[in-house]
C-alpha cells in the first residue's frame, strides 16, 4: 500500500468532514426524523470514511480498490437520504447547498484516489 496513513489522505478528511456536518444537522432533528432518515443518513455518511480506512488497512491494492468502490456506493446512498430529507423538509436550502459543495469535492476525490491505487509503488 501507499506510504500515507489513511488519516492523512485528503479523501478521508473530506469524508470525515461530510459525515460530521451531517451528524450536526441530524442531531437537531426530532426523534421521529432521527429514528427514520437520521439513522440511515448518518450510517451511510460514516460508511464512506470507514470504507476508505478499511481498504487502506487490508494490505492489497485489490482490496483497497474494492472498499473505495463501496465508499462510492455509500456516498450515493448518502445523496439519496439527503434528497429524501430535503423533500420531507428536514433540511434547509442553505444546508443542502453546503452539503452539495462537500459532495462535489468528495466524489471526484474518491474517483481520483481509486484510479491512483497501485500506481505509486515507491
Amino acid at each position: 500500500m501507499g506510504s500515507k496513513y489513511f488519516r492523512e489522505l485528503r479523501v478521508y478528511q473530506l469524508a470525515e468532514k461530510l459525515a460530521d456536518e451531517i451528524w450536526q444537522i441530524v442531531n437537531d432533528w426530532d426523534m421521529f426524523a432521527k429514528n427514520t432518515i437520521g439513522i440511515q443518513i448518518v450510517r451511510s455518511a460514516d460508511s464512506i470514511g470507514a470504507n476508505i480506512a478499511e481498504g487502506v488497512g487490508r494490505g492489497s491494492y485489490q482490496d483497497d480498490k474494492r472498499f473505495i468502490r463501496i465508499a462510492r456506493g455509500s456516498l450515493n446512498e448518502t445523496q439519496h437520504w439527503l434528497r429524501r430529507a430535503y423533500t420531507r423538509r428536514l433540511l434547509t436550502l442553505e444546508q443542502i447547498d453546503r452539503l452539495k459543495l462537500m459532495i462535489n469535492d468528495l466524489a471526484p476525490q474518491l474517483n481520483s484516489y481509486l484510479n491512483s491505487i497501485g500506481k505509486n509503488t515507491k
